[in-house]
């Protein structure tokens, strides 16, 4: 009986290692690439798999997007400035059987071509374009890469540039430029400012010149204005052409019979001194 229930024990315990070798259980994500006696022959899951043990080898896949952070790189862009830039690549496996047979490890391989493409493309471009057109640069550098991996059966989504560093001296140069350029457009906004301003009091005097009394009744509204404060002192010549109704009026008064004012007398001219009398510089000195 001893013998016997030892045997079983053993056979117990081969079956297990047996069902062990040759059950997998794959999640929803996961595919399994199937080697029989080193020959692809099948793609499988998700959910449970036999494999026939020692004869049967299966290599997982994951078929999730996979988030690659480009390693910084050093590129000398087209107009010769150092900068170093980093950038990250979305992908994702969409044949199992070829990312398995065709390369030894994707993610490495997939990580060398980006970065060899991110100094490739960038290199090529300037540094404004590399500051301001990242869309562009960003689509070149994904269809370069997915042209590379498509053979491997990797499919590349996206690639975006994360940061770009430039030197500080560089750094200073482009703030000098902004703002010199923000100076320029001040200039300019103020002259084109200046220039509408002449063509609008030009229009307003060709507009006054039609009528001479509206240029006084602006003159006295523009006082009015200035003394609104009780602190200001004006001190403005008064236009002859104010007073001359209440002159008018006064000349007419005197047409109908108003005599003006009698004028005082004008005072008498000096006497020029007699000719016969010596003047006192000319009489000779006295003695004593």
């Amino acid at each position: 009986m001893d013998v016997v229930a030892g045997i079983l024990i053993v056979l117990v315990f081969f079956g297990a290692i047996f069902v062990g070798a040759s059950v997998r259980v794959l999640r929803e994500y996961e595919r399994g690439v199937i080697f029989r006696l080193g020959r692809l022959i099948a793609q499988k899951g998700p959910g449970l798999i036999l494999l026939i043990p020692l004869i049967d080898r299966i290599v997982k896949v994951d078929l999730r997007t996979v988030t690659l952070n480009v390693p910084p790189q050093e590129v000398i862009t087209r107009d010769n400035v150092p900068c170093r830039v980093n950038a990250v690549a979305y992908f994702r496996v969409v044949d199992p059987n070829r990312a398995v047979v065709e390369v030894e490890n994707y993610l490495v391989a997939t990580s060398q071509i980006s970065q060899t493409a991110l100094r490739s493309v960038l290199g090529k471009a300037e540094l404004d374009q590399l500051l301001a057109d990242r869309e562009r640069l960003n689509e070149e550098l994904q269809k370069i890469i997915d042209e590379s991996t498509e053979p491997w059966g990797v499919k590349v989504t996206a690639v975006e540039i994360k940061d770009v560093e430039i030197p500080e001296q560089m750094q200073r140069a482009m703030a000098r430029q902004a703002e010199a350029e923000r100076e320029r457009r001040a200039k300019i906004i103020n002259s084109e400012g200046e220039w509408q301003a002449a063509q609008k009091l030009t229009d307003a005097a060709d507009i006054i010149s039609t009528n001479p009394a509206s240029l006084q009744l602006r003159y006295l509204q523009t006082l009015l204005e200035i003394g609104s404060n009780q602190n200001t002192t004006v001190v403005f010549p008064l236009p002859m052409d104010v007073l001359e109704p209440f002159v008018g009026k006064g000349a007419a008064g005197r047409a109908a019979g108003t005599e003006r004012p009698p004028r005082p007398p004008a005072p008498p001219p000096p006497e020029p001194p007699a000719a016969d009398e010596p003047d006192a510089d000319d009489l000779p000195p006295s003695r004593s």
